[in-house]
């Protein structure tokens, strides 16, 4: 079987397979591939035996006249239907499947911007165009632009998904050891074909001991007070204590409190991916998605019991700024159960420059 595989991956030209999902794509894309080759022949010899058969002998005659039986035509239509249907059915059962991460998925925030690809890992390290992760353990990737659409696209994982201006979109993987080029699927301006990654999958225990040691020199220039762009991911410590910073600068901790104490607003302390009643008597889990929506439109959900006195921060934020603050709240959790995650894609209305 593998034999196989490698010899319809070498004839259509695929790149390697870093994954168990790039495999299954891949089958997909053999099935559909033969499917039409068989069908193609099979038109092809059809024509060619008709043509010297049927060719004409003698002086013009008439055609006769056929009327086709009703089997015929079941045939002819619930054939094709019976294989597009198929193909849909495991295409988008492999959809659900991308764009459902496990639980214990490690984040990364990814952010596209003219013309680089950024990265910042909840409590370590920051990094430009190389994305490091560990073998054999699921990496959710959260995505955002800066500026205008962005499509990370990673070939041997067989993974593509857009990254959009103002919103959070998601993806992940599992990927097996290996250095992967990444790539901007969409063009996004005169430098698009110089928008290169690397995606670096270690073994667990290497990536485990760079991220220990990033986390070390974090520590050492967060002392550094040199200024950063706003709109970039702040390169000093980790998003969870940018979080805490930004969120204290903007004067959240006016509103929330961190400690289950009442307050103006709705604590922060095991918020995250709890379910929150409203105030319209409709319930929804606290994911990044609600808690980044709560920012930009606070009156859109207002939590039952409180007033929506809360101001709105569009335009205040930045993606990335309001991504560290979601960060910071999500560290704020116990060990009291939480509600199990939302099913699907993402997609989180947020400000960016």
């Amino acid at each position: 079987m593998k034999e196989l595989n490698d010899l319809l991956r070498r004839i259509l030209f695929l790149p390697e397979q870093g994954s168990d999902f790039a495999r299954s794509v891949d089958h997909l894309h053999f099935f559909v591939w033969s499917v039409s080759m068989l069908g193609a022949l099979t038109t092809l010899a059809v024509g060619l035996v008709f043509v010297l058969r049927y060719r004409r002998k003698t002086a013009l005659q008439a055609t006769p006249h056929v009327e086709p039986k009703p089997i015929h035509e079941a045939m002819l239509i619930g054939g094709p239907l019976v294989l597009f249907l198929t193909w849909f059915a495991i295409g988008y059962s492999q959809y659900v499947t991308l764009q459902t991460p496990p639980r214990d998925a490690i984040d990364v925030y990814v952010q596209g911007k003219k013309w680089m690809w950024k990265f910042a890992y909840p409590g370590g390290p920051n990094a430009t165009d190389v994305l490091r992760v560990p073998a054999g353990r699921p990496v959710r990737l959260l995505l955002t632009s800066r500026d205008v659409i962005h499509s990370f696209y990673v070939p041997a994982l067989r993974l593509k998904q857009d990254a959009l201006p103002g919103r959070y979109t998601q993806t992940w993987f599992n990927a097996e050891p290996g250095r992967y080029p990444i790539f901007c699927a969409e063009y996004c301006g005169i430098g698009h074909s110089a928008m290169l990654g690397e995606l670096v999958v270690m073994p667990a225990a290497e990536f485990d001991a760079w991220l220990e040691q990033q986390r070390r020199s974090n520590q050492a220039a967060a002392q550094d007070q040199q200024p950063v762009a706003s709109e970039d991911i702040d390169v000093r410590g980790s998003l969870v204590e940018q979080g805490r910073r930004i969120a204290a600068m903007q004067g959240c901790f006016k509103c929330h409190s961190v400690d289950g104490s009442q307050h103006i607003g709705p604590t922060w302390l095991d918020v995250y991916n709890r379910k929150v009643k409203l105030e319209n008597g409709r319930s929804l889990v606290a994911d990044e998605a609600y808690l980044t929506r709560s920012m930009m439109e606070p009156n859109a959900e207002v939590v039952a019991g409180y007033k929506p006195v809360m101001p709105t921060f569009q335009g205040k934020l930045s993606g990335p700024e309001a991504a560290a603050i979601v960060e910071f709240i999500k560290s704020l959790r116990t060990d009291a159960p939480s509600a199990e995650p939302p099913k699907g894609p993402v997609y989180v209305p947020v400000t960016g420059k």
